[in-house]
Parts: C-alpha cells; structure tokens; sequence
C-alpha cells in the first residue's frame, strides 16, 4: 500500500478535496464569517460615504456560548477493565495530566471551539514531537484538512486524511535533497483559497501530509509531498487510530464539514447594521431644526448666539419659521432591541445567563442560568466526545513511543498497553465531577470517624496532597501484613 503513493497521486486526492470545498462554498463562508466574528462587517459593500455602523453582538454570543462549554475544566480518569499490569491505570493518568498540562489544554480547547463556532469545524492534530521526547497537540483550520471520504465526518472510517501546510522554500528544498530528490526543480506556488480568500504568491510551497491506515500492518501510514516531489518517503507511524480530532459544531448531513454558529447569525446582523445606519442617517439629515428666512428681507442669516438680525421692512413674524425636525419611529429602536434579545435568548445567552439580571434572589438566577445552558448541552458533549478521542490518541502514542519510563519511582513499561485483552475506560466530564476537594472532605470525615483505614484513605486520595504517597503506602501495608 506504501508504494501506491506518490507525489502526483497526492496532489490529485489534495485538489479533489480543494475542488468539493469550493463546490459546497467553504472557503467564501469561512472568509465571511470570520470578517463578521471581528468586526468587518461592511467589506465590499460600497457605501458612498454614509455611515457604516457596526453592533457586534454576534461576537459576544459566541464568546459566551465559547465560555459557557470550556468555563470548567476537564478531566480524563483512566481505569483499568481487564488483566492489566499492576500501576498501569496510576502511569496512564499519571503521564494524561502531564501531557494536558504540557500542551496547555485549556487554551487548545478555546481555540478549538472558537474555529467550530465561527468556522464550522474544529480540528486538533497530534504529532510526536522528537525535541521533547513528547506529545505535541495543535489546533488546525478545517480549510487546511480534507478526508477521503467526504460524506461520512467519523474520523476512523476515513481511507485517508490531507493536512495542508504553508513550508518556507527553503526548507522545503533541504528536505527534498535529504530525500535524493532534485530541489532545484521546487518552485514557489499558490496557496489554496483559505481563510484569506486570496492566492498569495511567495517564497512558499503548500506541503502536503497524507495519513492512511496500511491493511496489511493495521498501522497509520503517513507520506509527505509537495506539487511533483516528495519531501518525506512513506513511513510507519506505529500508530492504530489517526491523530485526528474533529468536531463539526452542527451536523451537515452528507458532508463531514459542519456549519458554523455565525453563518445562520449573519443576516440578523446584517439587518441591525442596516437599521442602524438609517437611523444614523435620518439623524444627521432631519434630527436638527431647519431655518427658513425671507432673503429679500434678511440680507444674510446669522448663527452667532445673541447677535442681531437686521430686516428690510414689514412685519417681523413673517421673516424666518424654524421647521421642526421629523421623528424617528420607535418601532425602529425596539424592532433592534427585540432582535439582539430574540437571537441572544435561542442561542441560550439569556440576561441571566449574561448576568445582566439584578441578584434580588440568587437562587432562581441560578436556576435560570442551569436552564439556559441546556441549548448548549448536545455541543457539550460532542466537546467531551472529542477530547475523550484526544485521550485515546495520546494513549495510543505512549504505547508507540513512550517505551518503558520511571514516574514517582515506580516504572512501567508502555509498550504492555497492545497486550492482548488490554482496554482503557476514558470518562470525560467537568472536573467538578470528580471535586477533588469535595473527596478530600469527604475522605477526612470517613478517616475521623473510623469509618475507614488509613491505607485505604491512602488509596484514595488524589495525587499531590500527601509527598511520597506510594512509598508511604507501601510502609503502612507492610506494618498492617505484620500486625495480623
């Protein structure tokens, strides 16, 4: 299967994927929605000068609803479901925590959502990284991803996957020469329409990695290339699931790109921009009085505050009339005001949810912001279904690269998690599921009141409180065994 891939059969599958993109209009709805998401809400629009009000009360919803979903922090626990070497649970966790806290986890999971928001698709991409003997988490945009099978959005069922990447020249020729391929031939190219929407001509070459899985070792394959050359021959990663996370934040039958948040959003925005920028111009155009002065009896007309006004005969009264300034309906403002609440209220960001309720009784608020968060609850759980992927891939990758290791003096060797009969149980959910706080209460009460030893107090208290715990453990079971 290795050898069926070269650097022309790559670029073909990648302009297939660049072809169905632009087919279902992915490039233009993501370009649109991220000028919208920022504030470039009038771009192409022209406007000959008028005002070009911008509202963007789209933003502040998908940064609430961002907020909302990733406000707590999560947690994967690891438990051991069948015949496993003792400690292997404690390892796993162990080396979990560490790579979540290496790879800032919880801005990944921001920028992650904030892409299946505003983009429609969020995407996390997984590497051995070789400096730091680690695992390496990134997000990517889903205009730089493109699966084999672009009517079915589960990861594993795809034939292959393509991540589009942006390589400077120069290293891209340096590679090809390690590869004994000619890297004088390598000329810059055009960028696929991305987010930018444009083709930007440089001193770059869009390199492209192709994953797949081999049937024959039932590995992930992976191969390297640009246009006509191949920067990287085709390798075996070791790894048995693709080091993919993908989470469409609505679900598009028959397509494995989702649809954003903001695409349904746009025209409300685009209707209160509108509604405000003709208020503005009835404002500057009728809101002040207009003077109307007889010019055959008043020479010129004067503005200064208290200077006179001279007039050539007759009566006074008939000189000069202030014409009243017209008025603006009120339906316009609360049309504006029923909008935002309206399009705020379904999306879950209601005004307690915001807080923007007076706390005369706490307890409904919060009874009320429970029950504005359950819009979101379906998203919630794609979230916690996708970083409970993100586990298993990180799991996989300890079992490949980690090898044998030494964690708080206790070693465990990695490569035993392939053993036959060996699974993993990863429960994903708010970390206020397992309170470690709460358990440590809970753990003294029973402790002092003798509901419990004090080994199994040690067994069950989180890693951290107590130095040394599994030394400390070990001495505590030794002196019980000599007891009895």
């Amino acid at each position: 299967m290795s050898g069926k891939v070269t650097a022309q059969s790559v670029w073909r599958e990648y302009e297939t994927g660049v072809e169905f993109n632009e087919r279902i209009g992915l490039y233009d709805t993501v370009r649109n929605n991220e000028n919208f998401f920022v504030g470039k809400q009038w771009e192409g629009v022209r406007t000959n000068g008028l005002p070009t009000p911008v509202f963007n009360f789209l933003k502040r919803v998908v940064l609430f609803t961002i907020a909302s979903l990733s406000s707590t922090q999560t947690k994967i626990s690891a438990a051991e479901t069948g015949a496993l070497p003792s400690g292997c649970a404690a390892a796993v966790n162990s080396q979990l925590e560490r790579l979540f806290e290496s790879n800032r986890m919880g801005s990944l999971i921001r920028e992650f959502l904030r892409n299946a928001a505003v983009d429609g698709d969020g995407c996390l991409f997984s590497y051995w990284d070789s400096d730091t003997e680690s695992v390496a988490t990134e997000v990517i945009e889903n205009s730089r991803v493109f699966f084999g099978n672009v009517n079915d959005r589960r990861v594993e069922r795809q034939p292959y996957i393509i991540i589009e990447t942006r390589e400077m020249l120069d290293s891209a020729r340096a590679r090809m020469r390690l590869a004994g391929a000619d890297s004088q031939s390598l000329r810059p190219d055009a960028s696929n329409r991305a987010a930018s929407g444009e083709l930007h001509q440089g001193d770059k070459v869009t390199a492209l990695l192709r994953m797949w899985k081999n049937s024959d070792t039932g590995t992930i394959w992976c191969a390297e290339s640009v246009r006509g050359a191949m920067l990287r021959a085709p390798w075996d990663t070791g790894l048995t699931r693709y080091p993919v996370v993908w989470l469409p934040w609505d679900f598009v039958q028959d397509s494995f790109h989702g649809q954003a948040m903001i695409t349904g959003l746009i025209p409300n925005q685009i209707f209160i921009n509108k509604l405000f920028a003709m208020s503005m111009i009835a404002l500057m155009t009728t809101a002040h009085p207009k003077i109307v002065y007889d010019r055959s009896r008043i020479a010129k007309w004067d503005n200064r505050v208290g200077s006179a006004i001279g007039i050539s005969g007759g009566d006074v009264a008939g000189a000069a009339k202030i014409i009243e300034p017209a008025h603006i309906s009120p339906q316009i403002a609360q049309f504006i005001e029923m909008s935002v609440s309206h399009t705020q209220t379904f999306l879950g960001a209601t005004p307690a949810a915001l807080g923007d309720v007076r706390p005369d009784n706490t307890s409904a608020i919060i009874a009320l912001q429970k029950a504005s968060s359950v819009p979101n609850e379906l998203t919630r759980q794609s979230l916690y279904q996708a970083i409970e992927d993100l586990g298993r891939i990180y799991v996989d990758f300890m079992r490949a690269y980690y090898g044998a290791r030494t964690e708080n003096g206790v070693s465990f060797d990695f490569s035993l998690l392939d053993c036959s009969g060996l699974s993993l149980r990863l429960d994903v959910g708010a970390s206020s599921y397992w309170s470690e706080i709460a358990s440590m209460q809970t753990l003294d009460n029973l402790l002092v009141r003798g509901k419990i030893s004090f080994e199994d107090y040690l067994k069950r208290v989180p890693d951290g409180y107590i130095p040394e715990k599994e030394a400390l453990l070990e001495r505590v079971t030794e002196i019980n065994g000599s007891v009895k």
